[in-house]
């Protein structure tokens, strides 16, 4: 199973010959059909559903918060509760993203079978916007500063945490290192050039 950020470290990878069940992050669905898109942020469920990615066999996932919402339900998922309480801001659900709710549902779907995680750059190269998506229809411009990854670092180190079972693989560039929250027997780090 893989699960796709939208960070430029991915840009290298034709996710078209990847085998496998395929779970995305918002506009993923403009270049690649997925399995599974995730999109919490009411923008990019009515932009995916108005271009009908919910008809093309892709289930899309949202937050309880706005799935009354939308009259076509169609395939039109809840994202996963959160599989712990924490008492941190970033432990609150609203204040889980697309990215980390993606590696959430992975883990839940994958049956304790490897999950492999690409695009997850969390930092920028430089001090600006580090998504492939950046400067298109609901994402922030390419002048614009990175966001700091504080949430999805604890949030995706969260689920590592929770499930045990499942080994995940993080694939990233060269001299990327784990962060300190994602350091768990069962999470390892690749290079993203073993898959092209």
């Amino acid at each position: 199973m893989y699960v796709f950020g939208n960070g430029e470290s991915r840009t290298s990878i034709d996710i078209d010959k990847l085998d496998g069940p395929k779970i995305g992050c918002n506009a993923i669905y403009r270049d690649y059909s997925m399995d599974h898109l995730v999109c919490v942020d009411r923008r990019m469920v009515n932009e995916a559903l108005e271009n009908s990615v919910n008809e093309n066999g892709t289930y899309v996932h949202t937050r309880k918060d706005w799935f009354n919402n939308f009259q076509d339900k169609k395939k039109l998922r809840i994202v996963p509760d959160l599989p712990y309480a924490g008492s941190e801001r970033a432990d609150e659900p609203f204040h889980w993203g697309s990215g980390p709710y993606a590696v959430l549902l992975a883990a839940k779907k994958s049956k304790n079978e490897t999950v492999n995680l690409l695009g997850f750059d969390l930092y920028s190269k430089d001090t600006r916007v580090n998504n492939i998506y950046k400067s298109t229809s609901h994402y922030d411009d390419s002048s614009k500063r990175a966001v700091d990854p504080r949430y999805w670092i604890h949030q995706i180190g969260k689920t590592f945490e929770c499930f045990k079972k499942v080994k995940f693989i993080v694939y990233a560039e060269d001299n990327w290192n784990l962060p300190k929250q994602w350091k768990y027997s069962n999470v390892s780090l690749d290079k993203i050039s073993n898959l092209v």
